[in-house]
């Protein structure tokens, strides 16, 4: 065995365990994938990015940092977020004229082991976006939940976000530059080298005009919020923006802000497929309008269904939706759900065009109501964690679009105490349950809910954070897709056998 292929077993093993994002896979002499006999293996390595919260002055942050306790994890590590204007302190770019290393803010939150979440808040306009690392113990599954407090002003209520991973590429049907709403594209820059971004919106009638919106440079661990009605002239009550980065990488979220229903943080859609699922839709939802887009040059006929408690459903008047290639559509479904749990499904009537789309949610009538999204996501897979979880104020809505499939939700531990209990679920086929989820004995503070997958599939979740103030149902949804908290990596063996023929 010479010395080069040694070195590719290891660099290949070490970039799995580094990123945690791809499958490291080999052909076998057949050209038949081998990844099937492959280990998995915990991540080593995680990153996350959390947009500035607000520009209200108002506006009060709470975030929580969790890590689910994962088998055969590193007996060690150490997880940090700090601001993202703040350099690490072993960057040459975050050095003083002196030399030394500049020394970073105090962490808003400090995060804890395995198991035990971390809670900690900030407050005002003035709170800044977040980089947050995570090795050894701490990053497989690591979570972090961004929620704000907006009392009054232009998008008051309830947003949450998850903190996500940097990346090239993101979707956001359903955002808009319609009078009263102000919409904000949050990029967020984790390196030490500026990153070169392009943001293409389009709406009704296709790709809208900008001379603004190319090349926009996002400085090194720093946060960049752009206003997206300095981007085009033409008001789009129906928007999809696409950002691609040239060079670097960012994490990218958008802020929806409106005069009279309150705002939310828009997450990034599944990437484009020619299924989707959007869980989780408020049993009480008042108004559901549904925003789909196909980046393709062909258009999309797709059959539009409700995952209800009893069974799939189409909703009358909206049994198909026609999306023109490269345009924005859009339809209102009212109360799509009718006092029950339900998840949207989007499935092809013939051929299968790869589309992307988002739900536009709200509660509550007249002056009270509230906002929020539920972009198309991802299953599960293997397991998936929310945090910032409270005793009466959040629920967990599962889905099984397909087969059944069997679940347990593990509650952690509360960020002040309590003990860690799990229950086993079963999500019948073509359903949307609103499961009991567990509580933490003796809780205090808020806990996390880590779904895993038993047997069945796939399954699809999402979580609603709910506080009313002031007769305002504020809420906000999250996805929980797959955590990629562990790795595929091929079984040594193979690996010699493959690259010695090469």
């Amino acid at each position: 065995m010479n010395r080069t292929t040694l070195s590719l077993i290891a660099a290949a093993t070490a970039l799995a365990a580094v990123t945690g994002f791809a499958t490291l896979e080999s052909p076998d002499a057949s050209g038949d994938s081998v990844a099937g006999t492959a280990a998995r293996l915990p991540v080593e390595r995680t990153s996350l990015l959390c947009p500035q919260p607000s520009t209200s002055d108002i506006a009060d942050t709470a975030y929580t940092s969790f890590t689910p306790v994962v088998e055969g994890a590193s007996d060690s590590g150490k997880a940090q977020l700090q601001a993202a204007t703040e350099e690490s302190a072993d960057s040459t770019a975050g050095k003083k004229s002196g030399g030394k290393a500049a020394k970073p803010a105090k962490p808003v939150v400090q995060p804890k082991e395995p198991g035990k979440p971390a809670a900690g808040d900030t407050s005002g306009a003035d709170a800044p976006a977040l980089v947050g690392i995570a090795s050894g113990r701490f990053a497989p599954g690591w979570t972090v939940q961004e929620t704000t407090r907006v009392a009054a002003g232009n998008g008051r209520g309830l947003l949450g976000t998850n903190c996500t991973a940097p990346d090239t590429e993101f979707w956001f049907p359903g955002a808009s530059t319609a009078a009263a709403r102000t919409d904000y594209v949050h990029l967020t820059n984790p390196d030490d080298s500026a990153a070169v971004v392009d943001i293409d919106l389009y709406g009704k009638d296709g790709t809208l005009k900008s001379t603004v919106a190319d090349g926009i440079t996002v400085q090194p661990h720093a946060g960049e919020p752009i206003l997206l009605n300095t981007l085009t002239g033409d008001p789009q009550t129906d928007l999809t923006v696409h950002v691609s980065v040239r060079s670097g990488r960012v994490g990218a979220a958008v802020q929806a802000l409106d005069d009279k229903t309150g705002g939310d943080w828009l997450a990034a859609a599944a990437d484009p497929a020619g299924s989707l699922v959007m869980p989780g839709i408020p049993k009480d939802a008042t108004s559901v309008r549904l925003v789909a887009f196909a980046p393709g040059d062909t258009d999309a006929d797709l059959k539009v269904r409700l995952a209800s408690p009893s069974g799939l459903i189409t909703p009358a008047g909206n049994e198909t939706l026609h999306v023109k290639a490269g345009m924005t559509s859009a339809v209102d479904l009212g109360d799509v759900t009718r006092g029950e749990a339900g998840s949207l499904v989007l499935t092809p009537t013939g051929s299968s065009v790869p589309v992307v789309a988002a739900l536009r949610v709200v509660r509550g009538k007249g002056a009270d109501q509230e906002t929020a999204f539920i972009p198309a996501t991802a299953p599960v897979g293997a397991r998936a964690t929310v945090a910032d979880n409270t005793a009466k104020g959040s629920t967990l809505a599962v889905t099984a679009p397909g087969g059944g499939a069997r679940i347990r939700v593990t509650a952690s531990a509360g960020s002040e105490g309590g003990t860690a209990v799990s229950k086993t679920f079963t999500i019948k086929g073509g359903t949307t349950q609103n499961v009991a989820a567990p509580v933490p004995s003796g809780l205090k503070g808020t806990y996390a809910l880590t779904v895993e997958v038993v047997s069945g599939g796939p399954v699809y979740a999402s979580r609603m954070l709910a506080v009313t103030s002031e007769g305002v149902p504020g809420f906000t949804i999250q996805n929980l897709p797959d955590d990629r908290g562990t790795v595929s990596v091929p079984q040594a063996e193979q690996d010699l056998s493959v690259l010695l023929k090469q």
